[in-house]
């Protein structure tokens, strides 16, 4: 820490004054229920490399055959960042020989990717900013690795091998982490609204390599460039640019050139290292793939995909408080993820109370969420559970205290509430006589209570209202419980 602190100190003494110039790469996992050129699945998990077949795992003789949706998703996304699209596109073979990649080649799009020249608009410090889209293409995914430290050698999982993914490059606009995590998240908000993907980063289905420079303020020339590779948490994405920044400053003011490579970040030991020099075109010594022809999409096919285009967050955004009366704020929570906000819509349509389904939401959900360590896509109540449980309260079947604690086990095991209630006997209990008999038990032991209440402390009454619900174990109607309570004191 001492060292850090030093050289933190050190950096802030420099004669020079640096700007960081970072573009993206992002890789993004498609929602098709099959691989890009076989019919494999492409569900997550499963027992390794058992959702394989000849075309995915490379076999001599094997033929591709490139799956329609992956055009539509590619296209979709395209169109939703203003990209131009490429009517005629085609295949090629990016060639490098690692474990993981089982033909020894990967199928990408070099030359004539699906988008080009789009961009993403962002909400930065300084105002708005526009984050250009160099290029978006179609490509398979590699295999895994998993590196068994106590065999002391490295296993192969096929599976995700053919995965399909599109890899989104930016330009070179962004200048801090700040811009990157909006970007990112824009991005992602997109996506997942277009249902390409479930861009979930903890699961690999969305991850970015970052390009990395710096160069002294008011240079037009770029810096020497790095690359940090599958980056696949917003934090680790933070730390790294952080990181790799101060890495090559540091070079620089000590007279040390930066050397393009290719660098994997060490998050627990919060530095980079250099994985290989970086490559560049023709080291991968592109060429056509010649067993896929090439792409032709035309006007009809584009527009079908414009007018198939579903409600993006900021119309769902202005519809949830002109339909729902639902505050400004609060449609910004619930639409920032397109899984809370179907949630909420289906949940509101079922129970008609979506005032009542926002409130769970913004206040039970997001405080379970912050506890839980979780973010809106990892959420697995089911719209119809929470329906349930906000008519079980607005029909006074159970009171707030005890909805509060069934709510905890809907968020957690996505329990039916309705089951679990009558179960458990959490039914409110309304009867008077019954409260009544109760309420005289706590009367007899709380005399001092009683005695404050009649000289005129009201907020004894609180207290034995209190000690009621406790008796009945939270089951008491609070409303019941506080006339019967004012009737006897009187």
């Amino acid at each position: 820490m001492k060292g850090r602190n030093w050289r933190e100190g050190e950096r802030g003494k420099m004669s020079k004054q640096y700007e960081t110039v970072i573009g993206l790469e992002v890789h993004v996992e498609l929602a098709t229920k099959t691989k890009i050129f076989c019919s494999c699945s492409t569900a997550f998990g499963g027992a390794p490399n058992t959702r394989t077949c000849p075309v995915c795992t490379g076999m001599p003789g094997s033929l591709p055959v490139l799956n329609r949706q992956v055009v539509e998703y590619a296209l979709a996304v395209g169109l939703a960042a203003g990209c131009q699209v490429n009517q005629y596109c085609k295949f090629d073979r990016k060639n490098y020989f690692y474990p993981d990649n089982p033909q020894n080649y990967q199928i990408s799009q070099l030359y004539l990717p699906i988008c080009h020249d789009g961009g993403i608009g962002i909400e930065t410090e300084d105002g708005k900013k526009v984050i250009g889209i160099h290029e978006i293409h179609m490509e398979e995914d590699a295999g895994k690795l998993i590196h068994d430290e106590w065999g002391d050698c490295s296993l192969v999982d096929y599976n995700r091998s053919g995965v399909p993914l599109i890899e989104i490059v930016s330009e070179p606009d962004m200048r801090n982490a700040g811009e990157v995590i909006a970007y990112l998240e824009k991005l992602r908000m997109t996506i997942q609204y277009l249902g390409a993907s479930d861009c979930k980063l903890q699961e690999g289905s969305m991850r970015a390599d970052v390009n990395l420079s710096v160069r002294e303020v008011g240079a037009k020339e770029l810096g020497t460039r790095t690359e940090m590779k599958n980056l696949n948490s917003f934090r680790a994405i933070t730390h790294a640019i952080e990181g790799e920044r101060n890495r090559q400053i540091d070079l620089l003011e000590e007279g040390k050139p930066v050397i393009q490579e290719t660098r994997r970040w060490d998050e627990a030991g919060g530095c980079s290292y250099p994985m290989r020099s970086k490559e560049d075109a023709q080291d991968y010594r592109y060429f056509p793939d010649p067993d896929l022809p090439p792409v032709v999409i035309d006007s009809a096919w584009i527009q079908k995909i414009r007018d198939a285009q579903l409600e993006m967050r900021e119309e769902k955004m202005r519809r949830y408080q002109e339909e729902y009366g639902i505050p400004a704020y609060d449609a910004g929570i619930l639409t920032s993820d397109k899984g809370m906000a179907d949630i909420f819509e289906e949940a509101a349509a079922l129970c008609g109370k979506p005032k009542k389904v926002s409130n769970w939401l913004m206040v039970e959900t997001l405080r379970l969420m912050k506890e839980h360590g979780m973010d809106a896509g990892e959420l697995r109540f089911s719209p119809e559970h929470l329906a349930k449980l906000v008519s079980l309260v607005e029909e006074g079947v159970i009171n707030g205290t005890v909805a509060k604690e069934v709510f905890e086990l809907v968020f957690d095991r996505d329990i039916d509430p309705e089951k679990y209630v009558e179960e458990k006997g959490l039914r409110t209990v309304k009867d008077e006589g019954k409260l009544r008999a109760v309420i005289q038990e706590v009367l007899e032991a709380n005399p001092q209570s009683v005695v404050d209440y009649k000289g005129g402390k009201q907020k004894a009454i609180g207290f034995l209202v209190g000690q009621t619900m406790k008796a009945m174990k939270g089951k008491a109607d609070p409303g019941t419980v506080n006339q019967i309570l004012t009737k006897l004191l009187a």
